[in-house]
C-alpha cells in the first residue's frame, strides 16, 4: 500500500525525499555557522588544543542533530513536536567567557550540566507560569529576537565580525547577490523554487564566492572522512559561582525558547502555542543541554535563525526538518561534510540571514496586531521596546552595574524586553473590557469543570 504524502505546509505527513532533503539542508545552512561559532570563540579564548577543538565542533554537529530530532518527535514529555531546530547557543558566550577565564573549560561544562537540570524542571511548570506569557508579551519577545539578530545578520553580510576584510566590497557584493536571488525566487516563482529560495540563494552565493577566489578548501582536504564522536572529552568540575551564573542564563534561555516556539507557531501555523508545546520545548531544551554537556559541548537551545526561515518559507513539515537533523548527525560522524560548510564565507549566509532575521520581526509584529494596542497594552509595548530593546542596543548603559547584570540583561535585549513586558503586564491595571472578558472566561472554565 502506498504511503500517503503530506504537504510541506502541514506539520505532519511524509514528503517525498526529493523535496524534503533540500528543505532540510536549507535549515542546516541557516544555523551552521551559528552552531559552531560559540565553540570557536570560547576555544580560541582558552587557547585549547586544536585536536580537542576539532572534536568539540564534531560533537556540536551531532548533538544539534539529536536534540532537533527530540524536538520534532517527542519522547514522553520531552519535545514540542514542532519544526524547532536546535544548536549551540550563542547567548551563553559572555557567561562562558567569564567562567572559562576564571575556572577553566571543565567548570563551564559542569555548570552547564547543573543548569540543564534546572531548565528541565522549569519546563514542567510552564502551565502555571504561562500567565507570565500572554500574547502581548510573547509578541514583544519575538520582535526583540528579530531586532537583536539584525546586527548579527549585517555582520555576516559584511564578512563576519572581527574578520580582517570586514566590509570588503566583495563581501557586500556576495551578500547582495544572495538577497537578490532570494527575493526574485520568492516573489516571481512558485512551488519548489519559491520555498527553496533561501537554499538556492546560498548555493548561488557560494558558487560566486568560489569563482571570486574567496574560498580556501585546505580544511576540507585535511578533514577526515569518518571519525567517531568522543564522549566526555573534557573533565567536568563544579564551582558554585559558575553554577549560579549559568543557572541564571538557563532561566533566560527558557524565556527565549518560549519566544522561539511562539514565533514558529505564529509565523508558520498562524496560532499561539499550546501549554504542551511550550512545556515539551523547554524540557527538550534542557535535555539537549544535558546531552551536550556529556559530550563537552556548550548549552543547546532553539535557533532563532530557523524561526525566521519558517516565517519566510512557511515550511513547517516535521519530516522535511528531520532530513536536516539527520544530515547534522552525519556531520558528527563525517568531518568532511562539516568542513565543506565551515569554509563558506560568512557573507554568503549574511544575505540570507538579513532576510530571515527581519522576518522574525515581521512575525512578531503580525502577532502583536491581533492585540488591542490602546490603553495598557500600548504602554506595555512602549516600555518593553523602549527600555528592553534600547538597552540591548546600548549595553554600556549597564556597564557600571555588577558584571552578571550586564551578562544577562544587556547581551541582546531579549531578556530585558521580556522582564519589562512581564512586570508591566502584572502591575498595570487592566482595561475594564479586558477584565470583563477574563471574568467571563473564568466563569466558563468553572462551569465546564
Amino acid at each position: 500500500m502506498k504511503q500517503a504524502q503530506g504537504s510541506i505546509y502541514e506539520l505532519n505527513g511524509v514528503v517525498p525525499l526529493r523535496k524534503a532533503i533540500p528543505l532540510g539542508i536549507q535549515h542546516v545552512l541557516a544555523m551552521f555557522l551559528g552552531n559552531v561559532s560559540p565553540l570557536l570563540i570560547i576555544c580560541g579564548l582558552l587557547n585549547m588544543d586544536a585536536a580537542l577543538k576539532t572534536s568539540l565542533i564534531q560533537n556540536a554537529m551531532l548533538i544539534a542533530g539529536i536534540t532537533t530530532l527530540i524536538q520534532l518527535y517527542p519522547i514522553w514529555k520531552v519535545g514540542c513536536a514542532l519544526p524547532v531546530v536546535m544548536g549551540t547557543s550563542s547567548g551563553f558566550i559572555g557567561t562562558c567567557k567569564s567562567i572559562g577565564a576564571t575556572y577553566g573549560y571543565g567548570a563551564i561544562i559542569g555548570a552547564s550540566l547543573t543548569g540543564a537540570l534546572l531548565e528541565i524542571v522549569l519546563g514542567f511548570f510552564i502551565k502555571p507560569l504561562k500567565k507570565l506569557f500572554p500574547p502581548v508579551v510573547t509578541s514583544l519577545v519575538i520582535m526583540s529576537i528579530g531586532l537583536s539578530l539584525l546586527p548579527v545578520g549585517v555582520n555576516y553580510f559584511a564578512g563576519g565580525s572581527g574578520a580582517a576584510d570586514f566590509g570588503d566590497p566583495r563581501h557586500l557584493l556576495i551578500g547582495t547577490i544572495v538577497v537578490i536571488t532570494i527575493v526574485v525566487l520568492k516573489q516571481y516563482t512558485k512551488g519548489f523554487l519559491s520555498v527553496s529560495s533561501i537554499l538556492i540563494g546560498i548555493v548561488v552565493g557560494y558558487i560566486v564566492a568560489i569563482c571570486m577566489g574567496m574560498v580556501d578548501f585546505t580544511q576540507v582536504k585535511e578533514a577526515a572522512w569518518i571519525s567517531l564522536p568522543r564522549l566526555m572529552p573534557v573533565e567536568m568540575s563544579f564551582n558554585w559561582q559558575a553554577i549560579i551564573a549559568m543557572a541564571i542564563m538557563f532561566v533566560a534561555t527558557a524565556v527565549e525558547t518560549v519566544g522561539d516556539i511562539s514565533g514558529i507557531t505564529n509565523g508558520g501555523l498562524d496560532r499561539e502555542p499550546t501549554d504542551k508545546e511550550l512545556s515539551g520545548g523547554v524540557i527538550a531544551d534542557g535535555v539537549g543541554s544535558l546531552i551536550a554537556a556529556l559530550f563537552g559541548v556548550l548549552p543547546n537551545t532553539s535557533f532563532s535563525q530557523n524561526v525566521g526561515l519558517v516565517a519566510v518559507t512557511k515550511v513547517v513539515n516535521r519530516f522535511c526538518i528531520m532530513t536536516g537533523a539527520v544530515f547534522l548527525v552525519l556531520c558528527g560522524f563525517i568531518p568532511k561534510l562539516s568542513a565543506i560548510f565551515s569554509v563558506m564565507p560568512q557573507s554568503v549566509l549574511g544575505g540570507a540571514a538579513v532576510i530571515m532575521f527581519a522576518m522574525i520581526l515581521v512575525s512578531g509584529m503580525r502577532s502583536l496586531q491581533r492585540e488591542n494596542l490602546e490603553g495598557r497594552n500600548g504602554m506595555i509595548v512602549a516600555l518593553a521596546l523602549g527600555l528592553g530593546v534600547g538597552i540591548g542596543m546600548v549595553p554600556d548603559s549597564l556597564g557600571l552595574l555588577p558584571a552578571w547584570v550586564g551578562q544577562i540583561f544587556a547581551q541582546n535585549g531579549i531578556i530585558m524586553t521580556f522582564v519589562i513586558a512581564t512586570v508591566a503586564n502584572l502591575i498595570l491595571p487592566k482595561d475594564k473590557e479586558v477584565k470583563k472578558e477574563e471574568n467571563n472566561e473564568e466563569i466558563k472554565e468553572t462551569v465546564s469543570e
